[in-house]
């Protein structure tokens, strides 16, 4: 079982391609599809809970029975208690890093991707054709195949595949949504249809009549299915990171732009707050992988590059410290993973120690020589440094080795102390997922180690000099990018109800009416104008036509049986000019005046709002497929849960990788950034 689209054999009208695409195999036996049919069950049980807390709190207010009390809070407390661990096992899921990885022999820091959002299955099949008959006055059974090509479209964006072809799905299914909200959602009644989607972080369930909350959970999963896409690449390739680098920056430009367009969307894991967040977290991805790029073909061990490196990782520790400090702000720390959390603190760490230990090579392997550039040494180490201790100036580190030497020696102390405080939050971490970090980490800590004692002299007076700060800089900074994926021109599943400008769900008609024409000296007794539909104008109101109700204003819908919703004046006067004595019948409509706008209920069910709206969608069986009453609850209460020897003889430097077979020492220099083996697992697959 691949992780390919397949056609579904389903030809689109004159698209842009001859079908659109079924999503992955949702039976298929992968560790992304083990993870998201995890979620779906989950889901479900939590809904269950929720109604079963509704009902006991409703009861709790009812009653007046001491006894009754007691039970009911007795069962309240068990039910929350439930909530509780589901939620706890929803936070494991999102914690499942590794699923998502990129298999490889060596060893990769593990990246963070984004779960799908889950939805219920939708039926369009009544509410269309109920609305196709009521408003366009057609039957509705006409247009069954329209009705089932977009619920195939909508059920195959649950399981998009892990690629570009899975992006294009999702954006193809998002490019329809305007055009169906054109068609069948009027300003004046509600079509009975609830789309539900679940917190991607909560499990909690959010229910809406319009598509807003549709829209807005298509381009999350847009920007999730990127971030799926960007820790899959092979990041020990160029061609590899610049795909990561690219889908991290494309999946921050999309939560970007969910967040600028729907900025009211009840569900959390869409907030403002949350999607902030988020968007850091991709981008300081993208710069960790620029990072990687830099650092794939070696670090020279010169002076200058080494300078470099220390900017570029200061720079990578710099955002993950930004990210993390949005992670435990209030109310983002109670939904987010406590393992994210963790990552991006242990990365901060990590890189922060990783750019003293490049300022410590850079000082204690190489010394200023006669044909050193002194005045290009000294401005590069002072863009370094924003201050120097002591009142010591860059050339006098440069020129004197005892200064040089202690600090470099108080860089390499920091880069040790660093690398054991994320070795520290590691440990507290129970997740036997992150063993290739571990390995990473304790890799790094041994380097600096046998740097530090490469160099430690006894003899000498022990200095607990201070290492200062290091400016973080980067020649290549991530930015966010919005891909073109996000429109894409599609062809309208119900063009044959009309032109869109005209047949759409805000205008209102009469019932077709027929209309014979009988030319007299071969003159209808009207013209038309317009492009397509045409409109009756001119009219004669002698003539037979206008005696057989015919109104000036009128659009002509068919000549005879021929629909020519379509067509334009050239055309339908062709199909009327060669009418005979005998005449032919027309149909007609008139636009209705549209009476003023009555508030549109947003039937949004989620947290902190009246229990006549939440109970409405708790009263339902979760497994009935009318889908026309389902509104939902959340519940604020429960979403606060816890939880290397001297190298001036060699000529490059390589970070420190997880090797398994024990045959490359730490001290010795390996050709490549760390990518991980120990992904023996079938994510490739959905």
């Amino acid at each position: 079982m691949t992780d390919a689209l397949l056609p579904n054999g389903i030809k689109d009208a004159g698209g842009d391609s001859s079908y659109f695409r079924k999503g992955c195999n949702p039976f298929a036996q992968t560790g992304r599809s083990k993870l998201q049919n995890k979620r779906a069950s989950l889901n479900q049980q939590i809904i269950k809970q929720m109604r079963m807390r509704a009902g006991a709190e409703n009861l709790l207010k009812a009653t007046s029975n001491n006894k009754v009390k007691e039970m009911v809070l007795l069962e309240l407390s068990y039910v929350n208690s439930n909530l509780q661990l589901l939620m706890g096992q929803l936070e494991g899921l999102n914690s499942s890093v590794e699923v998502y990885q990129n298999a490889h022999e060596t060893a990769n820091i593990p990246l963070i991707a984004l779960g799908l959002k889950e939805t219920k299955d939708m039926d369009f099949s009544t509410p269309f054709k109920d609305f196709i008959l009521e408003h366009y006055s057609e039957d509705g059974s006409n247009f069954e195949d329209e009705i089932s090509d977009l619920m195939d479209l909508r059920q195959a964006c649950r399981t998009p595949s892990r690629n570009e072809a899975g992006v294009e799905l999702l954006a193809k299914y998002f490019s329809h949504l305007p055009l169906i909200e054109s068609r069948f959602f009027s300003p004046t009644r509600q079509t009975g249809i609830f789309f539900t989607w679940y917190d991607s972080f909560t499990g909690v369930p959010v229910c809406q009549q319009n598509l807003s909350l549709e829209k807005a959970s298509i381009l999350f999963n847009m920007g999730a299915l990127y971030s799926q896409i960007g820790t899959r690449c092979d990041r020990q390739t160029i061609v590899g990171l610049e795909e990561a680098i690219s889908a991290f920056q494309k999946a921050a430009g999309t939560l970007n732009h969910l967040k600028e367009t729907f900025t009211h969307t009840p569900s959390y894991d869409m907030s403002p707050a949350m999607l902030s967040m988020l968007i850091r977290m991709m981008l300081a991805q993208a710069q960790e992988c620029l990072f990687e790029k830099t650092a794939l073909p070696g670090i020279r061990n010169q002076f200058y590059s080494l300078l470099k490196m220390a900017q570029e990782a200061a720079k990578v520790s710099e955002i993950y410290d930004q990210v993390h400090q949005s992670m435990i702000q209030t109310p983002i720390k109670d939904n987010v993973p406590l393992l994210w959390s963790t990552m991006a603190q242990i990365k901060t760490n990590h890189y922060r120690s990783m750019a003293h230990f490049f300022v410590a090579s850079a000082l204690l392997d190489h010394q200023l020589g006669p044909s050193d550039d002194e005045d290009q040494q000294e401005k590069t180490l002072s863009q370094v440094y924003d201050r120097i201790p002591d009142g010591r100036s860059p050339l006098d580190i440069l020129k004197k080795k005892d200064e040089r030497d202690r600090i470099g020696k108080a860089h390499i102390r920091k880069a040790i102390l660093g690398h054991e405080e994320a070795l520290r939050i590691y440990s507290l971490c129970h997740n036997n997922q992150m063993d290739v970090l571990e390995e990473i980490l304790k890799a790094s800590h041994q380097r600096s180690l046998h740097k530090y004692s490469e160099n430690e002299n006894e003899d000498e007076f022990t200095d607990y000099m201070e290492a200062p700060d290091i400016i973080s800089k980067t020649e290549h900074k991530a930015e966010m990018e919005v891909p073109a994926t996000t429109k894409v021109k599609v062809t309208d599943f119900f063009q044959r109800l009309g032109p869109l400008a005209v047949f759409s769900a805000k205008q209102r008609w009469t019932a077709p009416r027929t209309i014979r024409l009988r030319p007299e000296d071969r003159d209808l007794g009207f013209t038309l104008k317009g492009e397509t539909p045409v409109q009756v104008v001119s009219l004669d109101p002698l003539c037979p036509a206008a005696a057989d109700g015919l109104k000036e204003g009128d659009y002509i819908v068919a000549v005879g049986d021929t629909d020519c919703k379509w067509m334009g004046v050239s055309e339908v006067m062709r199909l009327l000019k060669d009418v005979n004595e005998e005449g032919i019948d027309i149909q007609v409509v008139s636009m209705m005046e549209s009476n003023p706008p009555m508030p549109t209920k947003s039937a949004t069910f989620c947290g902190n709002l009246p229990k006549t709206y939440s109970m409405i969608c708790l009263a339902h069986d979760d497994d009935d497929n009318n889908p026309k009453a389902r509104k939902v609850t959340k519940k604020p209460s429960f979403l606060s849960w816890g939880l290397k020897n001297k190298l001036k003889s060699v000529s490059t430097l390589s970070l420190p990788t997880a090797d398994h077979s024990g045959a490359l020492p730490w001290n010795k220099p390996c050709p490549t950034f760390p990518s991980s083996s120990s992904y023996n697992n079938d994510s490739a697959l959905y």
